[in-house]
């Protein structure tokens, strides 16, 4: 019988950490993320991130929560005669929600917090003085949303990214006016794009991850 010295199988450099990272968003009809990453045939070789789509931008800092996900799994089980435990279980819902509290207040917090259409909101000419009125009947606005989370490796940066092609602003945080930070809260839920067919996409890349895709299990590239 092997030992479990003989079986065990970890490795510290493959823990990962979000050690800076940022919330990109962009209106629904954007481009939506189509790689991540760029590689370029050197020299050096890089396999860098890509440059953003146009009318991408970023929430900018956000309070030490980062970036908050919650994925919330909704199942139909099948009872029968004579077992202790269901004998199926189907999914009927999978829903992921991003949760972001931004610190920075600008044009595009402002807009995403108050859910106001912001077109029209233009300073005053003398004061720069902007008035945002509640809309008397509130509407949820979608957005394309991309977290971007970055660590660092052996092999340089790891890049760990959710992207969200179609998401609801769904609920909104408190604010306080008491002496702190002035803060802008919303909860973005996933929804399928009916053009790219899914609601939320998991995206790795970087040197730092190229580097150590055996490490990891995948096959190396050829």
């Amino acid at each position: 019988m092997p030992l479990y010295a003989e079986l065990e199988n970890r490795k510290t450099e493959l823990i990962r950490k979000a050690l800076e990272g940022s919330v990109f968003v962009a209106p629904v009809d954007a481009d939506p993320i189509a790689s991540l990453t760029a590689y370029t045939a050197g020299p050096p070789i890089t396999r860098d991130l890509a440059a953003l789509p146009e009318e991408w931008d970023d929430l900018g800092y956000l309070t030490e929560d980062g970036a908050a996900f919650a994925r919330d799994v909704s199942q139909d089980e099948t009872t029968s005669y004579g077992s202790a435990t269901p004998t199926r279980t189907d999914v009927t819902s999978d829903v992921t929600a991003l949760t972001v509290v931004c610190q920075e207040t600008k044009l595009l917090t402002i807009g995403m917090a108050t859910g106001a259409d912001l077109a029209a909101a233009a300073p005053a000419a003398q004061t720069g003085e902007v008035r945002i009125n509640k809309p008397t009947r509130p509407k949820g606005k979608h957005y394309r949303a991309m977290s971007l989370a970055v660590d660092l490796a052996d092999g340089g940066e790891v890049y760990i990214a959710r992207f969200l092609p179609r998401a609801k602003v769904s609920n909104y945080a408190e604010q306080s006016h008491n002496g702190g930070v002035v803060t802008w809260g919303v909860t973005l839920t996933g929804e399928v794009d009916g053009d790219l067919g899914y609601s939320e996409s998991w995206i790795f890349g970087g040197p730092g991850w190229f580097a150590m895709l055996e490490d990891m299990g995948f096959d190396a590239p050829a």
